[in-house]
C-alpha cells in the first residue's frame, strides 16, 4: 500500500487475511489492536482482526461454502467431522461457541456435546 513493490507481498498474505475474516487496511490507519505488516524496513498493510465470536461465523461460512451445501445438510459423520475441525480450531472455546455451532449443524447442544465426547473416547 505504500510502495510498488508492496503488490506482491499484499498479494500473499491477503489469502490469510481473508481466512481469518481480517480487514487489511492502510498501516497510518491501524489502531493499537491491528497487526502492521512491514517488508523490508517499511510498514505495507495493516491487518485489523475480527472479533472471536465473529471469526467463529467466518470459519462457519468457509466451511459452509467448502462443502457446497448448508452444514445442516450433512449427514451425521460429515456433521462429526466438522464438529472435529472446529474443535481443533478453538471454537468451542468462544462464548456460545456450542450454541453456534449446534444452530449452523441443525442439531441440538447435547448433540454437539456428543460429538466431542466421542471423539475424546475414541
Amino acid at each position: 500500500m505504500t510502495g510498488a513493490g508492496d503488490g506482491p507481498f499484499i498479494a500473499a498474505v491477503k489469502p490469510l487475511v481473508d481466512s481469518m475474516g481480517g480487514e487489511m487496511i492502510p498501516p497510518d490507519e491501524a489502531g493499537p489492536e491491528d497487526v502492521v505488516l512491514a517488508w523490508e524496513g517499511a510498514d505495507v498493510v495493516a491487518v485489523r482482526l475480527p472479533q472471536l465470536a465473529d471469526s467463529l461465523d467466518h470459519i462457519l461460512a468457509a466451511m459452509e461454502r467448502r462443502q457446497g451445501k448448508p452444514l445442516a445438510d450433512l449427514d451425521r459423520k460429515a456433521k462429526q467431522e466438522v464438529v472435529r475441525i472446529l474443535e481443533a480450531r478453538g471454537a468451542f472455546s468462544v462464548r456460545h461457541g456450542v450454541e453456534t455451532v449446534a444452530g449452523a449443524l441443525g442439531v441440538s447442544r447435547f448433540t454437539v456435546y456428543n460429538y466431542l465426547n466421542r471423539d475424546k473416547q475414541g
